[in-house]
């Protein structure tokens, strides 16, 4: 058994794990809710937790992106499918990349990793820090307490020709957090089966107090039901000036 937690060894797996995710559509979306919300005139956009980079693949041709994550496996997988853009090695948490940006977009529920209010307060003020005045900020939120489903399981597969996956989870909670058990087996043509263990924490944050925090951050806050995922919604906030 391998522990995979937060996509190391499973990075090469990732992109075929969540191969449902529409990104080309959630690309749309971005763009969208950039076109009325930003006030700065630039273009620049960083991607927090971007992952192997399939969001900056459907907005580079509108933005300078720049890409960091916490996963040097996922930023190789970045790296190999999206040439030309800078992926950097880095915490949500505490980057310091020392410039400013028109857009920041934080994607995939993957604020939860910070995992306790105070984080998520050190967070959303780096957020800011990075921020030009005008410029806007997406967060897709994980759960609340109230919308997640503790005590639940899920089954995802994935086939081709010459691989299979499988993945099994039970949905925990503690306190503020979720806890995600999950199982994943790869079956692959001439090469057997990998068998990962996947054990993710995550902070079940309340509405009313992120956007609390993000306006302490200097962020002009709102939440937004419109949606990438089912019932997480958005939010928007823009650097005041």
């Amino acid at each position: 058994m391998k522990n995979g937690i937060q996509y190391g060894e499973l990075a090469k797996y990732y992109d075929l794990i969540y191969s449902w995710k529409d990104c080309g559509h959630e690309a749309r979306i971005l763009r969208d809710l950039i076109r009325r919300y930003k006030r700065s005139s630039g273009v620049s956009l960083l991607d927090v937790a971007c992952g192997t980079g399939k969001h900056i693949q459907q907005l580079r041709d509108d933005f300078e992106c720049v890409g960091i994550d916490s996963s040097e496996q996922m930023l190789a997988e970045a790296r190999r499918q999206v040439k030309g853009v800078e992926f950097r090695c880095a915490n949500m948490v505490d980057f310091d990349l020392n410039r400013r940006f028109d857009v920041i977009i934080c994607l995939f529920s993957s604020i939860g990793y910070v995992g306790s209010y105070p984080t998520l307060a050190k967070t959303l003020r780096n957020f800011a820090k990075h921020l030009k005045e005008g410029g806007v900020v997406i967060i897709e939120p994980w759960f609340t307490k109230s919308t997640w489903n503790a005590g639940s399981v899920h089954l995802r597969t994935y086939e081709s020709e010459d691989l299979r996956i499988a993945r099994v989870g039970y949905s925990g909670a503690r306190g503020d957090v979720s806890l995600l058990d999950e199982r994943i087996l790869v079956a692959e043509r001439n090469k057997g089966v990998s068998y990962f263990r996947d054990r993710q924490v995550m902070g079940l944050f309340e509405k009313e107090r992120f956007l609390e925090l993000m306006n302490r951050a200097g962020l002009e806050a709102r939440y937004l039901k419109r949606s990438l995922a089912p019932r997480r919604g958005l939010y928007i906030g823009v650097k005041e000036g």
